[in-house]
């Protein structure tokens, strides 16, 4: 957990050269993200159950006080990797379900959910080093690959090619410019 949340707060650092303890008191985005890293930690532990249990009922009230204060609701049954970056917060959705790779970057307003009928319901898989703009909705059982780009409100309902970028409503592939430009790199 704390190696994760390490990486978290170099991403942080990356884009504003400012103290750790300066970005944990004034980062909300950070605040979710420590709450879900020790959250998760609790959850996939091997802790017995009549102790895991009481202490996932905390940890849910916990989140929904983190939740109300920042706009991000980040589940601790979700599966993300290290280095996660929210630029601002607000309004910002994880379904329970959802899987994140390393190193991406989430804006205001970003909704990662469960759609689709049958066969074709479930939440997304999300890449490492992927870029979601603002007011991005990516949903139902898709993958977006490695190094892409979700546009601003755009709507993503089907898989994404690795480094590549898309946009609109549904959302269509428009570039194959990846998201090398917008994740720094950790120093």
């Amino acid at each position: 957990m704390m190696k994760a949340f390490r990486s978290d707060i170099r991403r942080y650092k990356a884009y504003e050269k400012r103290s750790a303890l300066i970005h944990l008191l004034t980062q909300r985005g950070l605040w979710a993200i420590f709450q879900y890293r020790v959250a998760n930690s609790i959850y996939t532990s091997k802790i017995p159950t009549i102790i895991k249990k009481p202490l996932l009922v905390v940890i849910s009230i916990w989140r929904i006080f983190i939740e109300i204060i920042t706009g991000i609701s980040i589940p601790h049954s979700c599966c993300i990797g290290k280095g996660l970056y929210i630029g601002h917060a607000g309004n910002i959705i994880f379904n329970g379900q959802s899987k994140l790779g390393d190193y991406c970057n989430i804006s205001q307003g970003v909704t990662i959910g469960v759609s689709g009928r049958l066969d074709k319901r479930g939440v997304p898989i999300i890449g490492s080093n992927v870029y979601l703009a603002a007011n991005a909705v990516v949903v139902g059982k898709i993958v977006v690959g490695d190094r892409s780009v979700v546009g601003a409100n755009s709507v993503v309902v089907r898989d994404v090619d690795s480094g590549t970028t898309v946009m609109g409503v549904p959302a269509l592939k428009i570039s194959d410019n990846n998201s090398d430009e917008y994740i720094l790199p950790v120093e």
